[in-house]
């Protein structure tokens, strides 16, 4: 095990070896219980008036939400309304047209239903289909989660249910229904209310698009024939959903994953359960695996938990070492890919 100088060092030449073109736009923060060993903000959170990112400002973590969503149904299990058997037909009151009825909460936790996806990330025009999809669904009309039904519950299934680990937004747009149903109230309130809120995630919500508050990052992408930037307003929903869209910044990610792992949010069962290697992610040997709304890397004997995101002008991760107690996340406001930091900090800390 690396001493705190070393991981310090390591992290810091990393980082400046990553950067060496001053092009990353986001926070990126690793600290333990005590203190903040490494902080950066870099970029602008809005590039028109100059206002520069801070480690407090707000970034959309896009996918990174589906942690989230986890954590709402898995408290829904631990109070006994749901459960992981549950079939999603048996919960919603709609028609579901060709999901498949054999469909549990524990398949879409896992992204193992095989449904269709309205946002299918394994198929090679995946990007072309976005932006299609878009135009026929204006963004500015993504207010709730039903909106989405149409978009996949006529598409085929990919899979049979259980047969594979298949990543699927639209299981998770399923999942914020279900907690819609079983919590008796939208699911971005619940998650306000339930996760959010009682533990102290103040710069943390489900902003909308026209409304962002104050000290929070516009998403930007750049011009590909003139070199500007221009803001990913429309490209993303006006709200956010249970597969993406929240807003967040370093610091609530770091009471996050200690409430978590102090027991504030979940029972012991339930966060032994979350935290269960439900299925592999790729060969066995590479030690990547998924919880229920969480990826883990295992190595050695050693785990890191960790959640990603990347959609039009966003990229992230956030990751939790509980031999460590350290807690990283890099927030950025563009698609400069963020992953070999977080493959840096699996090298130094696995």
């Amino acid at each position: 095990m690396m001493s705190i100088e070393s991981i310090l060092t390591t992290i810091h030449n990393g980082f400046d070896e990553w950067n060496r073109k001053k092009a990353f736009s986001g926070v990126y923060s690793v600290a333990t219980a005590e203190q903040i060993l490494f902080e950066k903000a870099c970029g602008f959170r809005n590039r028109s008036e100059q206002l520069a990112n801070e480690p407090t400002t707000a970034f959309a973590i896009a996918s990174g939400t589906k942690l989230f969503t986890g954590l709402a149904v898995c408290k829904l299990i631990g109070e006994g309304k749901l459960s992981l058997t549950d079939r999603i037909w048996d919960i919603l009151p709609m028609d579901l047209k060709r999901i498949d009825k054999r469909v549990t909460l524990q398949h879409l936790l896992t992204h193992t239903s095989g449904i269709g996806d309205y946002i299918d990330e394994e198929a090679p025009d995946s990007y072309d289909a976005i932006i299609a999809l878009s135009h026929k669904y204006p963004v500015y009309l993504w207010n709730d989660l039903a909106y989405y039904l149409p978009m996949f519950d006529s598409l085929p299934p990919k899979f049979a249910p259980g047969a594979r680990f298949g990543y699927s937004n639209a299981g998770f747009v399923l999942l914020g229904l279900a907690v819609e149903s079983a919590g008796g109230q939208s699911y971005q309130g619940y998650v306000t209310e339930r996760i959010i809120a009682p533990n102290g995630l103040n710069h943390t919500g489900f902003y909308r698009m026209d409304r962002l508050p104050h000290n929070t990052a516009l998403g930007y992408l750049e011009d590909g024939d003139t070199g500007e930037w221009y803001a990913n307003i429309f490209h993303m929903p006006v709200i956010g959903g249970a597969d993406g869209g929240l807003f967040t910044c370093a610091a609530d990610l770091n009471k996050l994953w200690r409430s978590l792992f102090a027991g504030n949010i979940l029972s012991p069962h339930m966060l032994e359960v979350f935290l269960t290697p439900h299925v592999p992610r790729g060969k066995e040997e590479d030690g990547q695996h998924y919880g229920l709304g969480v990826y883990q890397h295992r190595k050695d004997g050693q785990v890191a938990y960790y959640a990603v995101g990347g959609d039009f002008g966003v990229d992230f991760f956030t990751a939790y070492f509980p031999r460590e107690g350290i807690v990283a996340s890099a927030l950025g406001n563009t698609e400069m890919n963020t992953w070999p930091l977080l493959e840096q900090l699996f090298g130094i800390l696995l």
